[in-house]
């Protein structure tokens, strides 16, 4: 049975991709600090043969090195990183901590371990958020980097470390640059989730500004399949766009979700109305991707029709309301990134 490592795996992506790759007979070794995103609840795979959860912090690499030499997967796929935008603003410093150190010790570690003939292949998971604001049309993957946040330029410079990396040590590595993603096990501090979550608990629909932020979004099963194409077939050194090649204004995706809920027969309480608040600083107004790289090269494109999987996801969350019981005892729902 191949073994593949996944950083992160106890995320929102991290573990839809590692209930994917265990449906495909992998062996999955979950590496993952178990931080605030981080639920063990998002895991329930303990008693599984072919899964292994291992705590560790991806700057730690004395502990990477073990574990990597010890298991010599096949890949590596990089989830590993902090990701709201907003929480960003007000901790920069957890951000470059996470995603700029933990993947040069990632990096690092790669290196050591080529000297000692191990190769894995590493996947990079990014963003489309490192291009930045997008005023019209779609970029390709050699578009410049512009990123507007502490989060995108984060992971901007782990996205130009990667590929220094495969130019100088010649590691075997490509890079996801993903749009938005949806579906189950997302922590509520993102957009989707957060609406609904407040669906469900009749509260106020927060929306930036007027809504008018234009976002491309996919569902996170969608991703993994992308995820696992460019494990078996994403040429060395290479980026690829990952995306749908259609967008959705902020609020049109907040009517939406409603307009789905009600069709669902779910009570729409009295309080949850659309409410306009004040915007985040540095907003991007649109991003956009062409994904012609991704389909034409390997063949991938994304099948999930939006409407459905939001229907799908709502009824996770339905499903699912202890993981957001969960959550919601903690004050992970409070406004970040206005204190600049």
């Amino acid at each position: 049975m191949k073994k593949v490592v996944v950083t992160g795996g106890s995320g929102f992506i991290g573990s839809n991709l590692v209930n994917f790759l265990i449906k495909k007979k992998y062996f999955v070794i979950n590496l993952d600090k178990h931080s605030y995103s981080s639920n063990k609840i998002n895991i329930s795979l303990r008693n599984k043969k072919n899964y292994k959860l291992i705590k560790v912090d991806i700057n730690n690499k004395k502990k990477i090195i073990k574990i990597i030499k010890k298991f010599k997967p096949k890949a590596i796929f990089n989830l590993a990183a902090e990701t709201h935008v907003d929480r960003s603003i007000d901790e920069p410093e957890n951000f470059i901590k996470s995603n700029i150190n933990g993947t040069f010790n990632l990096l690092e570690s790669l290196r050591f371990l080529y000297k000692k003939k191990i190769f894995p292949k590493l996947i990079h998971v990014s963003t489309d958020e490192v291009y930045g604001d997008i005023e019209f049309g779609r970029v390709k993957e050699n578009f410049k980097y512009e990123p507007s946040s502490p989060y995108s330029a984060t992971k901007a410079s782990a996205d130009h470390l990667v590929k220094s990396y495969v130019r100088t040590y010649k590691l075997n590595a490509v890079i996801s640059n993903c749009c938005n993603n949806y579906g189950p096990y997302q922590f509520p501090e993102k957009l989707i989730p957060k609406m609904i979550a407040n669906i469900f608990q009749n509260k106020e629909l927060p929306v930036y500004a007027k809504g008018r932020n234009s976002r491309e979004w996919i569902h996170v099963y969608d991703h993994c399949e992308a995820l696992f194409r460019l494990y078996l077939k994403g040429k060395n050194g290479e980026s690829y766009n990952v995306g749908t090649n259609k967008n959705l204004k902020n609020i049109d995706l907040v009517k939406k979700i409603l307009k789905i809920c009600k069709l669902m027969g779910i009570k729409i309480g009295n309080k949850t109305k659309i409410k306009f608040v004040k915007d985040r600083p540095g907003h991007d107004f649109r991003y956009a991707l062409n994904i012609k790289k991704i389909q034409k090269e390997l063949k991938w494109k994304s099948k999930i029709n939006f409407d459905k999987g939001l229907q799908q996801t709502i009824k996770w969350y339905l499903d699912n309301k202890n993981f957001l019981k969960k959550i919601s005892k903690k004050d992970y729902q409070k406004r970040l990134g206005l204190n600049t």
